[in-house]
């Protein structure tokens, strides 16, 4: 395994996402994994965070990586982009081995890194223009940010093959692989946080993601309440980016059934408390990555169900963990089937240690500063 040469440590300053730790989202997710890890192989690690969602105010280190906090409107369509540009200006005055790009929004900012002479690698980490939250023009642009991102970056990373595909088929170059990951996490025995939301151990279905469009809460709930689930809850981990129409939407759809449980965005214990004594994990994305929410149930051998979208079908799980986006029956029957067979304790931790042996934050990390040292050649 490479590390960086010389006496003086590798530097990277990462830019793109919300911030670390405990902000809620995948690339989010992502940093807070990987970076940590990155420190310990040897590198100084920075990750500019906007203030609109960072921690890092008062904390300017956190496990080994250094935390900066830039300004950032509160807009959906003003703030990725805006925090990009400064924080690219930050990285042309610090002027570190490696700017890692988290994104195809940010990535528009490549050849303005690349003009002022720095190295940049740039993470993929899906088709955001297809998101249905963006407008023509707003999805013009991310798209615009890919190509610039795949086409003019050091070096490229796609966090899935699907990904990895789709890049080579539009711009004819290969972007490293490099998937997202799971840690092993210890199994709580504790239910404390359970009896806060209503909910009994192995008598409710989870989902854990931000509450956007392509998540598909709204056909969740709808399928639930078809499925008529004795005794069963619906628990929705998360909250919105921007409060507005959309939440209100999917908060408005969950009054309706009283057996449904908006939990609201959670961390540290209790949301391993709700991951550990699920009964069903559902994920019913139109669009996605590689969900590192998915990949998390999966590690605490959780039986889970997902829609047919390709990054899904990427994990190779077995048919009845699927069922086609947007059908809201076949989801509801899918549900029946599923939480009338729980996974015995022997199921559950083959999962576990399947998952770890081809997801693995580990690795990632150590995949990730090969590229680092790939794009400094």
């Amino acid at each position: 395994m490479p590390k960086p040469a010389g006496k003086r440590k590798l530097s990277t300053v990462w830019i793109g996402l919300r911030g670390i730790p405990d902000i809620m989202g995948g690339v989010e997710s992502h940093a807070e994994h990987i970076c940590p890890r990155l420190a310990a192989l040897g590198c100084e690690v920075t990750v500019v965070c906007r203030s609109t969602y960072s921690t890092a105010h008062n904390n300017k280190h956190w496990r080994g990586v250094n935390l900066v906090t830039l300004w950032a409107p509160r807009s959906k369509n003003l703030e990725a982009i805006t925090h990009t540009v400064l924080a690219v200006f930050y990285a042309i005055f610090k002027r570190p081995d490696i700017l890692h790009i988290q994104a195809v929004g940010p990535a528009l900012l490549t050849p303005l890194a690349r003009l002022f002479g720095l190295k940049v690698v740039v993470t993929n980490h899906g088709p955001d223009y297809v998101r249905e939250k963006w407008g023509r023009f707003a999805s013009l642009i991310l798209k615009k940010g890919e190509a610039f991102g795949m086409r003019y970056a050091n070096c490229a990373i796609a966090i899935s093959r699907t990904i990895q595909t789709a890049v080579e088929r539009e711009y004819g170059c290969t972007p490293s692989l490099i998937p997202n990951g799971v840690d092993l996490p210890e199994m709580p025995t504790s239910t404390s946080h359970l009896a806060t939301f209503g909910l009994e151990p192995a008598r409710y279905i989870l989902i854990v993601s931000r509450i956007v469009p392509e998540k598909r809460h709204e056909d969740l709930i709808e399928a639930f309440g078809i499925a008529k689930l004795p005794g069963w809850k619906l628990a929705i981990v998360g909250c919105a980016d921007h409060p507005g129409l959309h939440s209100d939407k999917v908060a408005r759809a969950a009054n309706t059934n009283p057996n449904v449980v908006m939990t609201g965005f959670q961390t540290g214990e209790a949301l391993r408390q709700l991951y550990a004594h699920a009964g069903l994990f559902v994920l019913p994305s139109s669009h996605e990555g590689l969900p590192i929410a998915l990949l998390e149930a999966l590690s605490y051998g959780l039986s889970v169900l997902s829609s047919d979208i390709p990054p899904h079908l990427e994990l190779r799980l077995s048919a009845e963990r699927y069922f086609p986006v947007h059908d809201v029956g076949e989801l509801a029957n899918a549900m029946i089937r599923l939480t009338a067979r729980p996974l015995s304790l022997e199921e559950r931790t083959s999962i576990r240690k399947w998952v770890l042996q081809r997801y693995n934050w580990d690795k990632v990390a150590q995949l990730t500063l090969e590229a680092y040292i790939q794009a400094m050649i």
